[in-house]
């Protein structure tokens, strides 16, 4: 061992799905896990995507080195390019994973920041004071990394998302071989493990088991359009998907930018093959009969915009949806996305098309180690300490009592959330500082929204707004007098019907409230502006038993 400490600090994805990102300390120096967004869910209008907190970072631009990929799903790779907008970066991982990067990354117009770094499996390379060697995992993307961190302080070991897929669709299995022997060579300091799965007993099925399933689908729909949705980084399902198609006289046609360009880039890089001429673009679908149709679609997550949710509203550009169109979801839905799938189904059946999804037919699977899954892989890796990471609390939880029941003292698994870090010192492991962990939210062009706004948004949707406008007269001295009645104005508050009448009393009683306190004292246009609002909000709760937004709006009149 050595003197020096090791600290890994936890910037998202502890607790929640999504925004994984994580930063490995070693001689003053940064390297990141991951650096990913997370999805809104429906409380957060507006919102496009939730960034991780970026502020720790920030305190110390001079000594992040870079960020190692442990694979290319948009919850790992996704807040690169906002990243990227403060500081230069080395970004370390597989071909794929670094193409789907680019990709994002030139979208933000910082390509010219980063400098990327290609490995393959069960390299070692040197990058700064970092020591890094990556073993393959299987996941629902190819090209998936476990990385060791070679440390001063022994090996940190980074699971990176996997399953145990015995006959996975490339035959490039997690290398449970390899990490035993460094288990058992060096041995595994610290582990931090994806608990997606921790407590879902079993094993995860094979991810070959979905292209029988698939044909079987498309021999029960000859004659029909298919409409297939899942990830579009899924590139082994789309091998899948369109093997399945073509062996049943169908044209594959991709819908969704990110399904086109991966598709693209998949198969420059040899992952995924499709022949030409088995490859069409969407502006020819009207050409093609409904029997050799085959669109392999985003939206599988419900997305507002995505190509699947503008089907089931009718306003696609491309694709009417007719009766008996079959639409499947090769997909399940991301924790906080149910309801938005929900709906985009509904909304497909009601256009007559037929509905095929993963709780009746085997159409996914996961990609994430299920409870026996882990067992095995702890006992491969026998951690002296383990941190669960990836996941939401329940899930770390139960994968933090997992590891206790298969030996591991209490004392050496730490349960950790976003903000947290530890650190591995020759003494063992400790708690260490807390840092600025907050949901950083991005809203299209208006860039960043804090809590308070979307507070707003959401008292705005739910419950409305009631305006109410005061005319004054402004007296030499400052103060104020009123020169009209209160006007009131609102909307999503109170229906057409009542509108008038309950305007009235509304306007009745903040006129009552603003004379009784002008008789007591002079005011000032803001003390007015509070009267109103604290009597507006007692009249709308003790009326309605709602609380909109209430805006008093003071106007001063010549």
């Amino acid at each position: 061992m050595s003197n020096s400490s090791v600290k890994v600090t936890f910037l998202g994805g502890l607790g929640n799905i999504g925004r994984n990102c994580a930063a490995v300390e070693v001689d003053g120096q940064i390297m990141l896990i991951d650096c990913g967004i997370m999805f809104p869910e429906d409380t957060m209008p507006g919102v496009d995507k939730i960034l991780p907190d970026f502020s720790y970072l920030r305190e110390n631009m001079g000594n992040v080195v870079g960020v190692v990929l442990s694979h290319g799903h948009e919850d790992h790779i996704g807040a690169l390019g906002y990243l990227l907008g403060e500081m230069p970066l080395k970004i370390i991982g597989s071909a794929l994973s670094l193409g789907f990067a680019k990709n994002r990354i030139k979208e933000k117009g910082v390509i010219d920041q980063a400098t990327f770094v290609e490995v393959k499996d069960n390299d070692r390379i040197k990058v700064g004071a970092f020591d890094l060697e990556f073993f393959p995992v299987t996941h629902s993307v190819p090209h998936g990394f476990a990385t060791a961190f070679h440390t001063p302080q022994g090996v940190i070991l980074h699971s990176g998302d996997f399953k145990i897929d015995t006959r996975p669709i490339d035959g490039r299995i997690t290398d449970l071989a390899g990490l035993g022997h460094l288990s058992k060579s060096e041995g595994v300091r610290l582990l931090l493990c994806d608990s997606t799965n921790a407590i879902s007993e079993g094993f995860s099925k094979s991810e070959s088991l979905i292209g029988k399933s698939v044909r079987n689908i498309f021999k029960d729909v000859e004659g029909r359009r298919v409409i297939v949705a899942c990830f579009a980084s899924h590139i082994h399902r789309v091998q899948q998907i369109a093997d399945a198609a073509i062996a049943s006289g169908r044209t594959i046609i991709t819908l969704g930018r990110s399904m086109k360009n991966n598709v693209e880039l998949a198969s420059e890089l040899k992952l995924l093959n499709i022949p030409k001429n088995k490859l069409r673009d969407i502006e020819d679908i009207d050409n093609l009969a409904d029997g050799e149709i085959c669109v392999i679609s985003t939206g599988s997550q419900g997305e507002h915009m995505a190509a699947l949710s503008r089907m089931a509203r009718g306003d696609s550009r491309w694709i009417n949806i007719r009766k008996n169109d079959c639409i499947v979801f090769s997909s399940h839905p991301i924790p906080g996305n149910e309801v938005s799938v929900s709906r985009v189904m509904d909304g497909l059946a009601r256009r007559g098309a037929q509905v095929i999804h993963s709780a009746d037919t085997l159409v996914h699977t996961t990609g994430h180690a299920k409870a026996e899954e882990l067992r095995v892989y702890h006992s491969v890796i026998r951690p002296e300490f383990f941190v669960p990471v990836h996941g939401e609390y329940r899930h770390m939880a139960g994968h933090a009592d997992l590891a206790k029941a298969m030996g591991m003292k209490d004392e050496n698994v730490l349960l950790c959330g976003d903000g947290n870090s530890v650190v591995l010192t020759d003494a063992g492991i400790e708690r260490g500082p807390n840092v600025p962990s907050d949901y950083i939210y991005m809203a299209g062009s208006v860039g960043t929204v804090d809590d308070s706004l979307l507070s707003e948004r959401n008292v705005l949707g739910q419950d409305g707004f009631v305006s109410v406008v005061i005319s004054v007269d402004m007296q030499s001295d400052g103060h104020a007098v009123l020169a009209g009645d209160p006007e009131i104005f609102s909307r999503g508050w109170v229906s057409d019907e009542l509108g008038e009448t309950i305007h009235e009393k509304a306007a009745d009683k903040v006129r009552s409230d603003l004379v009784k306190e002008l008789g007591k004292k002079k005011c000032l246009p803001k003390d007015l502006e509070k009267i109103a609002r604290r009597s507006l909000g007692k009249f709308i709760n003790a009326e309605t038993r709602r609380k909109p937004m209430v805006v008093p709006i003071i106007l001063e009149v010549d």
